[in-house]
């Protein structure tokens, strides 16, 4: 595969992840949380715990050499690792794609099949959408990853990017891809669209449902659906943005990756911890006993 190139390394054009310690530490914070106390045995809250430690890993690929890239502006990255980078950003982008998934198919059986959710919703059907999940997170990296690894490298080696993505990588190739775009597309874009559709199509449905709960009730259910949906959009639109698209490299690419890669598992600790008050009493009875 490599002996095709002249190119054996990647020079990344993009900005400082100064904000990477943040993300650490407030998905941390969530997982020992959940993990510690009595909301691990919730399914909402085993989901969360899981799209915590996604977005852990996921903000780490997106880090061409970790920490060590924090110190330098111009980052180097090796054909191999760039590959590399490549397959583990897109598994993990995936796997949390599907993790939102099972938490909308959570909060939907939960308020529109109140009486059988303990039922469908058991520990068993958590464990089979969390495997579900990594799978499909796999199929979605290996399909991308088989679409670039074969492609030949022979001119400029500037990526003008801040990771390692699929569409910087086909315009630095020479040779035509516009059919690899199309299945780019078709594997990114039109499955991120299809999947936004579905969970807003469930949210909407949830609403609907909801003008049989109490105003107490209601307001407890609008406060969790709501970080849900705030996420869901956060991390939706700059995807399909990015992806619903023939290959380009517009300017504004790198700021809408921003919300998905950096943004959106930044805001995540406080999406759904401020407006949500198990979560918070967890934070503070676990911590509190830690440090006392």
């Amino acid at each position: 595969m490599e002996n095709r190139n002249n190119v054996t390394k990647f020079i990344l054009l993009g900005f400082s992840q100064n904000k990477k310690l943040a993300i650490w530490l407030g998905n941390l914070v969530i997982m020992i949380s959940i993990t510690f106390s009595q909301l691990t045995n919730q399914p909402m809250y085993f989901f969360l715990s899981y799209l915590a430690l996604s977005d852990l890993f996921y903000t780490s690929t997106v880090t061409p050499k970790l920490m060590t890239d924090l110190l330098t502006e111009r980052k180097i990255i090796s054909y191999k690792n760039c590959m590399t980078q490549l397959f583990t950003t897109h598994f993990f982008g995936g796997f949390e794609v599907f993790i939102l998934t099972g938490m909308a198919y959570d909060r939907y059986v939960a308020i529109c099949k109140p009486l059988h959710y303990a039922i469908i919703i058991n520990r068993q059907r958590c464990n089979s959408i969390l495997l579900a999940s990594g799978a499909g997170g796999l199929l979605h990296s290996l399909g991308l990853f088989l679409l670039t690894i074969f492609l030949p490298f022979c001119g400029p080696n500037e990526i003008d990017h801040y990771f390692c993505d699929v569409y910087p990588l086909l315009k630095l190739a020479c040779t035509k891809t516009d059919k690899i775009s199309f299945l780019v597309i078709a594997n990114s874009g039109l499955m991120g669209m299809l999947i936004f559709v579905v969970l807003m199509a469930s949210y909407v449905m949830i609403m609907y449902n909801l003008r049989a709960y109490s105003a107490e009730s209601r307001h407890k259910v609008l406060s969790t659906c709501s970080s849900h949906i705030t996420v869901v959009i956060l991390f939706f639109v700059p995807v399909i943005f990015i992806y619903i698209r023939p290959k380009t490299t517009l300017p504004e690419n790198k700021v809408f990756t921003l919300f998905y890669t950096i943004i959106v598992p930044m805001l995540n600790p406080l999406i759904y911890t401020l407006r949500n008050t198990e979560m918070k009493n967890a934070i503070s009875k676990v911590w509190h006993n830690k440090m006392f």
